[in-house]
């Protein structure tokens, strides 16, 4: 038994997800979350820029005594993950393998979509993943830039929102994929407006779900897990604008998300 807490870091605030579906899961678990504010977003970076973001959170969270690391971030999932598994004493777990597995399980024809920001499908990352776990598959992938922006304004069921998700969905439907993974942490907020729009036969993946599953996984094999019944405690920390990340991120969280500490990294 270990009470030590699970640290959590993305780009942003999106992670945030990720960490609302470890809190379900586990909740007798601490966390640190980290939101890389004064850098967000990753999607464009080059792939050596966000080894090197994810290093130095990586490094904040081990000084914080966190007994694991979760890399909310698909972008820092696809560029860093090994990278960090390497150089991490404790373990790490990205989001991209355990939802590119949880999409092979749900696919009856292994016929697969991918949405996410402009750097993870560039990674091919997520088609990687999906082929270790059933090489016939067949992967359409779709970067969709606009959704994040639009996640954090709250326009989850807003015209334009709607509009742009057909544009960008419309490939994936025209490939008649039978599952569909939102590869981006602000994704799932647009759940029900994508459901729409694939149709209620296409089955949606929400990495996050499946990442808290793996974490949870990890900590029984290496015996980490908090002892039952004991309380857990949520630390979060932002490389800049504390104000707009409590704001947004409570659309995200709700109350539990109170007040972010502001750690410059440089």
């Amino acid at each position: 038994m270990n009470p030590s807490p699970i640290g959590i870091f993305d780009s942003g605030i999106g992670g945030l997800t990720v960490a609302r579906a470890v809190y379900e899961r586990l909740p007798h678990e601490s966390t640190v979350y980290f939101g890389d504010t004064a850098r967000v977003p990753y999607g464009p970076k080059s792939p050596e820029t966000v080894r090197r973001y994810s290093l130095e959170i990586l490094e904040w969270l081990l000084d914080q005594g966190v007994k694991a690391v979760v890399v909310a971030c698909n972008t820092s999932t696809a560029h860093a993950l090994d990278t960090l598994q390497e150089q991490s004493p404790v373990p790490v777990i990205g989001v991209i393998e355990p939802g590119a597995r949880a999409a092979v399980g749900a696919s009856a024809r292994g016929s697969i979509g991918v949405i996410g920001t402009a750097g993870t499908i560039a990674s091919n990352a997520y088609a990687r993943a999906i082929h270790r776990a059933r090489d016939v598959a067949l992967v359409e992938q779709k970067a969709c830039p606009l959704f994040v922006p639009l996640v954090e304004e709250g326009w989850f069921e807003h015209p334009a929102a709607e509009l742009i998700a057909r544009e960008y969905l419309e490939p994936l439907r025209q490939a008649e994929v039978d599952t569909l993974v939102l590869g981006c942490t602000h994704y799932p907020l647009l759940k029900p407006l994508l459901q729409r729009i694939m149709g209620v036969e296409v089955r949606l993946i929400d990495s996050g779900e499946e990442t808290a599953a793996a974490v949870e996984q990890a900590l029984r094999e290496e015996s980490l897990a908090a002892p039952v019944g004991a309380v857990a405690s949520h630390r979060f920390a932002v490389s800049d604008d504390e104000a707009r990340f409590r704001q947004v991120g409570a659309r995200f969280i709700g109350e539990r998300l109170g007040r972010a500490e502001v750690v410059p990294l440089d």
